[in-house]
Formats: structure tokens, sequence, C-alpha cells
């Protein structure tokens, strides 16, 4: 997933069993990030969700977590209207943003893309019979998805753990209490300042994720990795949104797809999913929902 994982489980004073019993749930929980990437991930032409991709008009039969990973992603782009589309891996390899980030290769995928480009509404979906049928020539990015969708599996396999958190390159799920027996203590990255924070919450049994323009650029510097499908070209009017949510494939979706909306839109988008959130625009406003309790 182009990130380094890292898992903290508070365990107190245990017994050599209570020990071994923790590290067979954090090897499951592990075991989950490379099962999710490799079906998920447009960066292998060996992923099932890069087999897909190379068989146009025909109902394909998928597994039960690439199913259920599109699904959820089609209904985010339903409600959006399309600002949150995840047929635009053509599109995002178009502008640069190919690269494999273990080995740092260019992946180019075999797949033409149409001078009209490929929307939402050309993955038709049967959940009866668990297909997936592409009505046109398109490569699916589920990077918005497959990273809070093995947050979520990893949390499920560390809930007997009780206090836990799991920390996926900044896309974090923050079960029970830290330490020092309190809600978790998270810190909001300032867009703008690197090496500073521009707002911190605590959190306890949620999930926090934030998409931010400063996450991946273009070569040239120019262009951000989130793309507003609308357009065809950056998402602009906003620096970072965060989401907190009791899922981390909720929060990891919605903090994109309010990124695009920009900061209004986003926060309506937030407010109806009743989530709680925080959007930085361009010039440094904050902007939370009612509920958002900042420090």
């Amino acid at each position: 997933m182009g990130t380094v994982i890292t898992f903290e489980v508070l365990d107190g004073s245990v017994d050599a069993g209570q020990r071994h019993e923790r590290d067979q749930a954090v090897g499951r929980a592990m075991n989950w990030f490379h099962q999710i990437e490799q079906i998920c991930t447009r960066f292998d032409p060996q992923s099932e969700l890069m087999r897909l991709s190379a068989q146009i008009g025909v109902a394909v039969s998928v597994s039960t977590i690439l199913f259920e990973a599109v699904q959820f992603a089609l209904s985010v782009a339903n409600e959006t209207g399309g600002a949150f589309d995840p047929t635009v891996g053509l599109r995002n390899e178009a502008r640069g943003f190919n690269r494999e980030f273990r080995r740092g290769q260019q992946v180019r995928s075999l797949v033409a893309m149409d001078d009209d480009p490929a929307s939402y509404g050309d993955v038709l979906l049967d959940p009866a019979n668990k297909t997936i049928t592409l009505r046109r020539p398109l490569v699916l990015d589920l990077g918005s998805v497959a990273k809070g969708l093995a947050i979520d599996l990893a949390a499920r396999e560390l809930h007997g753990q009780s206090n836990f958190s799991i920390d996926a390159g900044g896309d974090l799920y923050l079960g029970g209490r830290n330490f020092e027996g309190q809600p978790w203590s998270i810190g909001i990255r300032h867009p703008r300042e690197p090496d500073q924070l521009i707002e911190s919450l605590h959190v306890s049994d949620a999930a926090v994720c934030t998409s931010g323009d400063y996450e991946r650029r273009s070569a040239d510097g120019l262009e951000h990795h989130i793309l507003d499908p609308r357009t065809g070209t950056s998402a602009v009017g906003v620096a970072s949104a965060t989401v907190v949510a009791t899922s981390a494939m909720v929060a990891d979706a919605l903090a994109t797809a309010a990124f695009v909306l920009g900061p209004a839109d986003g926060l309506r988008l937030l407010e109806r999913h009743g989530v709680e959130g925080l959007i930085i625009t361009d010039t440094l406003e904050r902007l939370a929902t009612p509920g958002m309790k900042l420090e």
C-alpha cells in the first residue's frame, strides 16, 4: 500500500499465553494489509482488480472483498455526483501517478483510455452473483477505500486486546485508551508546515483519516494526487480534510470526497453521514462539524 504500517498494543502485565495470543492477533491483523493489497491494488498486474480491468463487457465473478470495496466506492460516487469516482485509474496514470512505491517503478496498465473517460456509471454490479461488469475500458482506483478497509479488518482482529493503535501512513484506528488511560491524542498535520500541527484531538474506538494536497505531487510539483473527476485536474479549494468515524473505510472515502467537493459541500457531506470532520481550506481557514472536539 506504499506506506509503513505500525501496530501498538498496550497489554500491561500479561502472562506468556496472553502474549502469544496478542502476537497471533497482530499477525492476523498485518495479514489483512497484504491480502487487501493483493486484491485491490492497481500497481500489480496480477492483482484481482487488474485482472478484472482486463475483461471489458464481461460479468466477472470476484471475491467478496473486492465486491464490497467496489460497491462501497460506487455508493459514495453516486451520492457525490461523481466528485468521488473509483474509475479514475487511467486518468491518474496519465497524470503521472502510476509509481509502485516499494520499487519506485512506473506501472502502466494495458487498458487504453477512450477520449471520453469512463465514469462510475460504467461499472455494473450483480449482488446476487457477486459479479462486476466493466462496460467500457477503465481501471478502478480503490486507493481511498482499500487502505481503510484493511485498517477496519485489522482492528477487528485486535479488539480483544482492548487498547491498541493502528497507523497506516497517517490513517489511524485507535482502540480503547493510551498509556495514561485517556483517549488517544492525535495531531493533524499543518498542510503548509510539514513539522507542525494545525490541530489536535482526542479519540477512542474510532478511525481518523486525512486527505491532503501535500501527500503526493506530480514531478513538476504543479498537481497533487487527488483528482476531481468532474474536471480531470487536481481538486482545488481545500488543503486537507480529516474525518473521524467508527469505520476507517468510511473515514478514508469521505475525507477524499469532502476534499474534492470543497469546503461547504464537503462539510455538508460529513454532516449527512453523521461523522465528525475538519476541513482546512487552501487559505488555511478551519471548518469543522459541530461535534468535532478539537484541543
